[in-house]
């Protein structure tokens, strides 16, 4: 069993400290990657109930706020449904992901998971008047 540590990153340059989640496999898929980091941050959210979700993607009925995203009405977040929301934000190069140093652009591609692995999601900031 390894700590893969998960790593936020915008264009902007700004980068999170990182957090680190245990995982059995050697290999998986990028696609479970990401489920798996999404079902964290909701689980972890859903036990707390915090004013701000910080996670991947926002979810439905919310505002961005400055660290993350305000929930109208708060509620517990469905971890399927954000997950459908993060891999479809992935699709549409919301975000990119970097395992170690090399962008992995398929979901369905298996990634090898050494001690140490660091797994960075690049967050896509649009460009002013543009």
């Amino acid at each position: 069993m390894g700590i893969v540590t998960f790593v936020d990153e915008t264009t902007a340059g700004h980068r999170s400290d990182g957090w680190g989640l245990e995982v059995a496999e050697e290999r998986l898929t990028v696609g479970e990657l990401i489920r798996r980091r999404v079902f964290q941050e909701v689980a972890e959210y859903n036990a707390r109930t915090p004013e701000v979700f910080r996670g991947l993607v926002q979810p439905q009925d919310a505002e961005r706020v400055l660290n993350g995203y305000a929930l109208r009405t708060p509620r517990r977040i469905d971890p399927e449904a954000q997950t459908e929301l993060a891999l479809a934000a992935f699709a549409g190069n919301g975000f990119l992901v970097l395992v170690g140093d090399r962008q992995v652009a398929d979901p369905e591609e298996e990634v090898e998971l050494v001690l140490g692995t660091e797994v960075t999601f690049l967050k896509l900031v649009p460009l002013v008047g543009g």
